[in-house]
């Protein structure tokens, strides 16, 4: 019978306390944390359980075993579940579950299991995957069952938008085209399905010709496989005519006040989905079938949606009048305070339990630090406009325009330039839009070259499925050159290989439980192990099996 007390360096049961069982004294010390007959609860704002003295993990094999559980219905991401990382060195490691929603347009990533490790390493650049079709704009990506999934702008008199499925290395497979317009802009998934919004895309605000397919979208589809999509209805309401800096607008060709024709933002909060018009004012709140609710404006266009610490929050993009981020907490809207110097804002990011935005016209990004105050956390380069922002293996990475280049977030004003992303000659802007966590990697797609490029920091394992809410066995295993997901018993991921003398996670961190680089956690915790060997996938379901 498999011995699950071999090489045990530290066992919290939490059942009641955050003392130690393992016999080596490493008790938790509470921050915030809740205890109730199912184990440790934690709020995903605040609470957390250090362990010090910290552990010295080193260059060797280790594990991690534990018991997680998540709501269906989720007001705020899901978190980081165990770290010990210092984020100066860029040593250590980290395993959670990981929700990236604000990345521009798209919620890239849902509850998808991460453990990650580094040692102050990076790509010394980034890796070409390819141009889906014939785009100029990779507009949103995301993953969904396992696949990453790209939504396109195709620029040409008879092309239309297009959702295409990574097929590795640079080939990407075409999952076709729900409707006439030129572009899928927004991407989702909600309820087990991955959901797109399309638009007429007013390529001019890119400074490129606008297309001459001028088809109006605005509409969401709901993907079915292979090539099928179910229409899931078109946005209407009060809101949407109302007036939105007309003289801005009204330099889009083909742009009509009175209807909704794109989408440009998708988040899923409280278990419903909420989407945003890509030219126009509102929210609104999908009802199923081809039924929309209208929730309302607070007075500006929006670019982006995110959900943080019981709230969605929206992005303010009004052209060069409004910016600003709004609070909607499911009746009405608040505005959270200006950024200096800000006219618009475009994306989010929630990194070490804060959130964060990019901007437009400094490529500055902003910490929100509650009521109405924002502090400057940095101005990328000396760029013009941050967009894609995601929390990957540790860090916070943002990409930027006119250059394309993606930036990594280094702690105070400080951000370290990581490779410019398209090299388009004889244009004026270049974006780097587009991002998503995949198979252990970083993904960015760009305009108007229309590539996605990946690039690794450190050594990552991903489970790229959504997880299912509720108690979850979850387990993280480095072997070896390998680092192994393990969900209810059963191996789920396994990393790309990696010597392991490159990765000695030594650092004086403390042990943090429920915090990490992501996000506090927001669920609950209980029978917490960490072992100084790796297990066998018969130790793994040796104590999947154990009573609960």
């Amino acid at each position: 019978m498999a011995d699950v007390r071999e090489g045990l360096i530290g066992h919290w049961p939490f059942n009641g306390d955050c003392r130690d069982h393992s016999g080596n004294g490493h008790d938790g010390q509470n921050h915030g944390v809740s205890f109730t007959a199912d184990g440790a609860a934690f709020d995903g704002k605040a609470s957390q359980i250090e362990v010090h003295p910290s552990f010295r993990l080193g260059p060797g094999d280790f594990s991690i075993s534990v018991r997680a559980h998540t709501d269906e219905r989720l007001d705020d991401i899901p978190g980081d579940l165990l770290s010990q990382y210092d984020p100066v060195t860029r040593t250590g490691f980290s395993f959670g579950i990981q929700s990236l929603a604000g990345v521009t347009s798209a919620q890239s990533n849902d509850r998808h299991l991460h453990f990650g490790i580094d040692a102050g390493r990076i790509d010394p650049a980034w890796t070409g995957c390819g141009r889906p079709g014939n785009n100029l704009f990779v507009c949103a990506l995301a993953v969904y069952e396992g696949q990453l999934y790209a939504g396109t702008f195709e620029h040409g008199a008879n092309e239309v938008g297009h959702l295409y499925r990574y097929a590795g290395g640079t080939r990407w497979i075409d999952c076709g085209s729900p409707d006439p317009s030129n572009a899928i802009t927004a991407l989702a998934v909600y309820n087990g399905k991955l959901y797109a919004g399309t638009s007429c895309y007013k390529s001019s605000g890119s400074a490129l010709p606008d297309s001459p397919n001028l088809i109006p979208g605005g509409k969401i589809y709901r993907y079915e496989g292979g090539k099928e999509w179910t229409d899931c209805g078109k946005l209407t309401g009060p809101s949407v005519s109302q007036v939105v800096n007309p003289d801005y607008m009204q330099r889009f060709t083909g742009w009509n006040p009175d209807e909704v024709d794109g989408i440009h933002g998708m988040a899923v909060y409280d278990g419903a989905l909420y989407v945003i018009p890509m030219y126009h004012q509102g929210l609104f709140r999908y009802e199923g079938g081809t039924a929309w609710t209208d929730c309302g404006s607070p007075g500006v266009r929006l670019m982006s949606l995110t959900v943080f610490n019981g709230h969605l929050y929206a992005a303010g993009n009004d052209g060069n009048k409004h910016g600003g981020v709004y609070r909607y907490d499911g009746k009405s809207w608040t505005r959270t305070g200006d950024q200096p110097g800000v006219t618009q804002v475009y994306s989010f990011a929630t990194y070490e339990g804060k959130l964060y935005v990019g901007t437009w016209p400094e490529a500055t990004v902003f910490r929100y630090d509650g009521g109405e105050t924002w502090t400057n956390c940095g101005r990328l380069g000396q760029e013009l406009e941050v967009m894609g922002m995601a929390v990957y293996n540790g860090k916070l990475y943002a990409g930027t325009l006119p250059l394309a280049e993606v930036y990594r977030y280094d702690g105070g004003t400080a951000w370290t330039r990581t490779g410019q992303l398209d090299t388009t000659p004889d244009v004026r802007y270049r974006r780097a839009w587009s991002m998503a966590v995949f198979q252990g990697s970083l993904f960015c797609g760009t305009l108007p070259s229309g590539h996605v490029h990946s690039l690794e920091a450190g050594k990552s394992v991903t489970y790229d499925h959504e997880l299912k809410p509720g108690w979850r066995h979850l387990v993280a295993v480095r072997h070896g050159d390998r680092l192994k997901l393990y969900v209810d018993g059963r191996l789920a991921a396994t990393s790309s290989p990696f010597n392991p003398a490159d990765y000695d996670l030594s650092n004086d961190s403390p042990l943090r439980i429920g915090f990490g680089a992501h996000d506090h956690f927001n669920g609950k915790i209980r029978d917490l192990r960490l072992y100084s060997r790796a297990l066998t996938d018969a130790e793994v379901s040796a104590l999947h099996r154990l009573p609960e």
